[in-house]
């Protein structure tokens, strides 16, 4: 499927939309808007799909309970519980969950690493005074540390979810991120074959107390290949891949990833295995778009976010059960609410125009971190996502200082450094990186953060000797 034509890629999409439309019978694509020409969320028109191995009803929209939301007087504005030890904000958690549920989002996925060990408890609170039917629960068995590896302490780490959830049943259980790091086949036995976890997660299926049983994949694609020719022996009932209009096309191209996801969603529909889609933004960077990109959108669609193309394009693709999206404000939750009550499936035109967009992304080659913090920290004090971000930051805005007349290079060029110096300090800076790989292991998009540093201080070097 890797050389799927562009005629292809359209009718596979196509056949979504035709899909989607079918999902939706009743519902209306005449965009409703507010006071402010905002598209806004229609109240029982959440798009849904069923899994063919349960016949639930799932939301297209998931709601990803990676980035809560903190308490702002003890913590820096814009940071979540992802990145802070600062106390989750309950009370808008509750809300979160309560307007999401009331516009028909039934799908929360959570893991006991989220916000630092603490998204299960805040998950479980909130949806707890709800009625259990109204909505599913999608957790993992995040045993990353070898710590974790024994029986006995990944069985406790699966039975602590369960009781965080406040609930006696899994409806969505995952083996969490395989196919990440180093020596990934090694860890995958360790992980849950030697171990006999596997077969304890399959017996768990059978006694209801999981109904659902399936992956998050990251990365290394001969586990991928590896568990998926396991199927009839395991019978996988969903896959979670990232993917995402960008992943598409070119994510085997970008910093030497694996991700593939033309590939993986063709594997999956070849074996009729639900999709679970992580990374439709790729990390927050499709709704981050560089300025130029924007206004293309908003030409075309000034009442959607730039955000709602890309969960359009997912929702587009009939296989997909849900989409997660990791809501941090309100601000989010409706916008995604706007884009889903009920989604507006993508023509063969936009289709085509996204194809365009993917390639301007891919050729300003920007670097795909998602400020997930998983790298730090860095043995030697880097600030990995900051320096990552400063130029991430400058390619959106079209502000990296290369052959332009003079006087327009200069003034890009000192504002790339003084921007730098005051985003990263001197000592945390790409310059002090001894490139000793310890952070490539732990990054989820397999970036070669060494190879990608020295692209940095290369850039930065040449910025201050003025020889660009």
């Amino acid at each position: 499927m890797k050389d799927i034509t562009r005629r292809d890629f359209l009718k596979i999409v196509g056949a979504g939309a035709a899909v989607t439309a079918a999902t939706m019978a009743g519902c209306t694509h005449e965009d409703i808007l507010d006071a402010t020409g905002t598209l806004k969320p229609m109240k029982g028109q959440m798009t849904y799909r069923t899994n063919p191995k349960t016949g639930d009803k799932v939301s297209l929209l998931g709601f990803g309970m990676m980035r809560l939301p903190v308490i702002e007087a003890d913590a820096p504005k814009g940071t979540t519980g992802r990145e802070t030890e600062a106390p989750i904000d309950q009370e808008m958690v509750n809300k979160m969950v309560d307007k999401a549920l009331d516009f028909g989002v039934n799908y929360f996925d959570t893991s006991p690493a989220y916000c630092q060990g603490r998204s299960e408890k805040a998950t479980g609170i909130a949806l707890a005074r709800h009625k259990r039917s109204e909505y599913f629960i999608a957790t993992k068995l995040s045993n990353f540390a070898p710590s974790t590896w024994s029986r006995e302490a990944s069985i406790e780490m699966f039975k602590n979810s369960l009781k965080e959830l406040q609930t006696d049943y899994i409806d969505y259980l995952l083996l969490h991120s395989v196919g990440g790091g180093e020596d990934s086949m090694e860890t995958l036995r360790k992980r849950y074959y030697d171990n006999g976890i596997l077969d304890f997660l399959l017996e768990q299926r059978e006694k209801g107390v999981i109904r659902n049983l399936g992956f998050s994949y990251h990365g290394d694609v001969k586990i991928f290949d590896y568990l998926l020719a396991r199927h009839d022996e395991y019978k996988w009932d969903f896959v979670q891949i990232e993917m995402n209009y960008v992943d598409w096309h070119f994510a085997d191209e970008i910093n030497d990833r694996n991700t593939d996801a033309e590939y993986l969603y063709n594997e999956l529909i070849k074996r009729d295995i639900p999709v679970v889609i992580m990374e439709p933004l790729l990390g927050g960077r499709l709704a981050n778009l560089p300025d130029y990109l924007v206004k293309e959108m908003k030409t075309r669609e000034p009442q959607r976010s730039v955000a709602s193309w890309a969960f359009r394009f997912c929702g587009t693709f009939p296989k997909v059960l849900t989409s997660l999206s990791g809501m941090t404000y309100m601000d989010h939750l409706d916008d995604n609410l706007a884009t889903h009550c009920p989604l507006k499936p993508l023509t063969d035109e936009e289709l085509a125009f996204l194809d365009h967009v993917a390639k301007e992304i891919f050729d300003t080659q920007s670097i795909p971190c998602t400020a997930c913090q998983y790298c730090m920290p860095c043995p030697f004090g880097l600030d990995i996502p900051g320096i990552f971000g400063h130029y991430n930051k400058c390619i959106k805005e079209g502000n990296m200082a290369t052959s332009q007349e003079e006087n327009e290079y200069k003034e890009m060029r000192r504002s790339y450094l003084i921007g730098y110096d005051r985003s990263v300090p001197k000592l945390r800076q790409a310059d002090h990186c001894t490139h000793c790989g310890e952070c490539i292991s732990h990054c989820p998009q397999r970036i070669n953060i060494p190879k990608q540093m020295q692209m940095v201080d290369e850039y930065i070097e040449k910025l201050k000797q003025n020889t660009l």
